[in-house]
């Protein structure tokens, strides 16, 4: 393969890299939001947890919200 392609390819990779981190931190981002709103939302501790295992959030995530806005 000559240099330049090569050269190329881990350009590409990177940038597909960097792109999936972004999208991950963005969903990790989301996931935390949306947990503290069904959290505030709640009748009670168990309609939390039965609400957010629906959803498929992670309690613990909402944690993380108020350092990521």
């Amino acid at each position: 393969m000559p240099p330049a392609r090569h050269m190329s390819l881990i350009h590409e990779q990177n940038e597909f890299a960097e792109a999936r981190a972004a999208e991950k931190a963005e969903t990790a981002r989301q996931s935390a939001i949306a947990a503290r709103t069904v959290a505030s939302h709640s009748e009670n501790a168990d309609d939390c947890q039965s609400l957010l295992a629906m959803l498929g959030l992670d309690a613990l995530a909402g944690k993380h919200a108020k350092s990521m806005r």
